[in-house]
């Protein structure tokens, strides 16, 4: 037993002694105050007395040290193993709460709050292994077609047309790893808001219009319809730099995942303090699974567009959303298309 234990349980002793004895003094003095008692009597007494007190201390130490073994050590002791092997790096490590006694809430709630921890650490640890697992792939797509146009560009003979198209196969590769890694790092920035926002008021639809007319190329490539519901002056107190960024990209998936003929839906109105903007489109459309997924890092569903992104637009369109503390959903059926609704708070409404 270690020195401090043993000052313990003789503290403790001490303590309970001290507390009957005072007790029992107490109780003498009260009840026999007035009475003359015969000092032989006392005398013989006494010493029975004390040695009534040191058992009685004895029995409440004892008492009290199994009801603190079952109900504060035990409790103690899962917390103290749990702990260490958190510590060790053992994320699976939980505190049995089962047999614990219904009564020592405050305990239960401590394991409680620890099983919650340690759940929320361990998925954020996944989170972690799966991004860099995801960044690796990322990266080396890109660089295994860069290695193989350059293979290719070693060997002789090759005629000019057959030299620009690998060199442009090179500088498609180069601009997806650039994009990556310019996505990666403004995320991260997102997410440690290492961004200072930089609200203005501003028109919200002439803002989106534009963000529509930027894409105006591919939606004429793929001959899609586009049908823009945009109500005039419709203004909100944002970031703008970065509500762009939103606008851009749920434009731009809206466009890449509708079939050529389809269409994509623009729109901007105004629901009581709230802007809302709906991007919809006829696409492919997600199932439950894909809809509880979108959002994450480098998630994609449809695996036959992953070459046209990298997983992290919807994951950084809810971290802006988040920041302009406005509001995301987003709504979908497999073979009806998607619909994504972004609220922003309007002019002159919980500025």
């Amino acid at each position: 037993m270690k020195r401090e234990q043993r000052f313990f349980l003789i503290w403790r002793y001490v303590t309970f002694f001290l507390l009957i004895a005072f007790v029992i003094t107490c109780s003498f003095f009260l009840f026999f105050h007035s009475m003359e008692l015969d000092k032989e009597l006392i005398r013989r007494n006494a010493p029975l007395t004390f040695l009534n007190i040191l058992l009685l201390s004895l029995f409440c130490c004892g008492v009290e040290g199994l009801l603190r073994r079952f109900t504060v050590d035990k409790p103690i002791q899962r917390i103290h193993e749990a702990t260490r092997r958190m510590a060790d790096g053992d994320l699976t490590a939980r505190i049995d709460t089962s047999d614990l006694p219904s009564y020592n809430v405050d305990f239960i709630g401590i394991a409680e709050d620890f099983n919650l921890m340690a759940k929320e650490l361990s998925s954020t640890e996944t989170l972690r292994t799966d991004f860099v697992s995801n960044v690796s792939h990322e990266l080396k797509t890109p660089l295994a077609v860069m290695r193989n146009y350059a293979a290719l560009l070693k060997q002789p003979g090759l005629s000019e047309a057959e030299r620009r198209e690998y060199a442009a196969g090179i500088d498609g590769a180069v601009a997806r790893m650039s994009t990556l890694i310019t996505n990666i790092l403004k995320l991260n920035k997102l997410e440690n808001q290492q961004i200072t926002t930089q609200p203005e008021t501003y028109d919200l639809s002439e803002q989106v219009t534009q963000c529509l007319l930027g894409f105006e190329e591919l939606w004429e490539k793929k001959s899609l319809e586009i049908d823009a519901d945009i109500d005039e002056g419709v203004k909100v107190h944002a970031d703008p730099e970065m509500l762009t960024l939103v606008w851009n990209n749920l434009i731009s998936n809206a466009i890449k995942f509708t079939e050529p003929g389809g269409t994509v839906g623009v729109s901007v109105k105004t629901e009581g303090e709230w802007a809302v903007v709906k991007v919809t489109d006829t696409g492919c459309g997600m199932s439950a699974e894909t809809l509880r997924h979108v959002f994450d890092k480098f998630y994609q569903g449809d695996t036959s567009h992953a070459t046209e992104g990298n997983g992290l637009g919807l994951a950084l369109v809810k971290r802006v959303v988040y920041l302009m503390g406005g509001e995301l959903s987003v709504e979908s059926a497999v073979g009806e298309g998607s619909t994504f609704a972004v609220k922003v708070r309007r002019c002159g409404h919980g500025e």
